[in-house]
């Protein structure tokens, strides 16, 4: 049988890495790894399709869906996956202490639909009782000025977000102080040079622990799409790109394991990986749809009450159904 030839475009993460050394293949398949950042995925799936296997944002994925529909569809592969507390950054000087403060405020956001907002803005109105309709949103490049959305919304009324000048960065306004927060998954490059630029939540990974705790969720951001033409043309495809991912991750957490010598940089990565275990369980990385329900319906929920899908979406809307139950000995 002729391997189906595949070009595949996301980040060298520990949990990719098997995929991009050739230890372990997709089957079927004859794949050509591209090794680039999340946002250039992003730009370049979505606005040219030039990947057959991309890593893709989640909210910006369910808003296709729910609009114009998407040239991907997605299999419950969760390359990244963060707590946020500590993406939102504050200016000291205008009266924020507490999420509260943030009522009434300027937060600039490089774009609204990312999945950083989508988590935050839920997680705000949820754990704290902050709408998003109680904060004027800025949207614009964080360090670069003219960044465009990759797709349009349509808010809720009361929602009130705008655009700054192709000649302005939201890194630059919160350093003068133009705006009062920054919402991003980056940090600005504002932080830690200029005082008044703090954490809205300092201690962020207490905070974390404690929404996990709570709530049993591990927020996801990017999943992996599969173009939808090749998916009509080999349905065998989703459940063995899925397989690949999970065989690779398997290696990872291999190596994270070993006390021999540390493929990590870092001198205490082992104790690091039992202590998340401890917390999170053993296989805290998950994939799978049924393994993700909490995260799979924070996010429907917060995306349609957002006004960034035109409905709740299922889980049957967003992965192919193939990859929902998988064969086990």
């Amino acid at each position: 049988m002729t391997k189906v030839r595949l070009n595949l475009a996301c980040t060298d993460y520990d949990r990719t890495r098997r995929l991009f050394d050739g230890n372990v293949g997709i089957d079927g398949c004859e794949v050509y790894p591209v090794a680039m950042s999340p946002e250039e995925a992003f730009h370049r799936s979505f606005k040219y399709q030039e990947f057959d296997v991309s890593e893709l944002s989640m909210s910006s994925y369910m808003t296709q869906v729910s609009r114009a529909g998407s040239p991907f569809v997605a299999i419950p592969v969760f390359l990244s996956r963060m707590f946020r507390h500590s993406s939102i950054y504050i200016r000291r000087d205008k009266g924020i202490k507490n999420p509260a403060d943030l009522k009434g405020k300027i937060v600039g956001i490089p774009e609204y639909q990312m999945t950083v907002g989508l988590w935050m803005r839920g997680i705000l109105q949820d754990e704290y009782g902050v709408t998003p309709a109680d904060i004027a949103w800025r949207t614009g490049g964080l360090e670069e000025g003219g960044r465009t959305p990759f797709v349009q919304l349509e808010l809720p009324g009361g929602v009130e977000v705008k655009p700054i000048a192709d000649s302005e960065t939201l890194a630059g306004l919160l350093n003068e102080g133009k705006i009062d927060a920054l919402l991003t998954a980056r940090a600005p490059s504002c932080f830690g040079k200029n005082p008044a630029v703090q954490r809205l939540f300092p201690d962020y990974r207490t905070s974390e622990e404690a929404y996990f705790k709570k709530t049993g969720i591990f927020p996801i951001m990017h999943l992996v799409g599969i173009k939808k033409e090749l998916v009509e043309k080999h349905p065998w495809l989703p459940v063995n790109v899925y397989n690949a991912f999970v065989k690779a991750k398997e290696w990872c957490y291999r190596d994270m394991e070993k006390v021999g010598h540390l493929f990590t940089t870092l001198p205490w990565p082992v104790d690091e990986l039992e202590r998340a275990r401890a917390l999170m369980g053993r296989d805290f990385w998950r994939y799978g749809v049924k393994e993700n329900a909490p995260e799979l319906e924070a996010m429907t929920r917060y995306a349609f009450e957002q006004g960034m899908t035109t409905r709740k979406l299922t889980t049957e809307d967003l992965f192919v159904k193939s990859t929902h139950e998988l064969f086990k000995l």
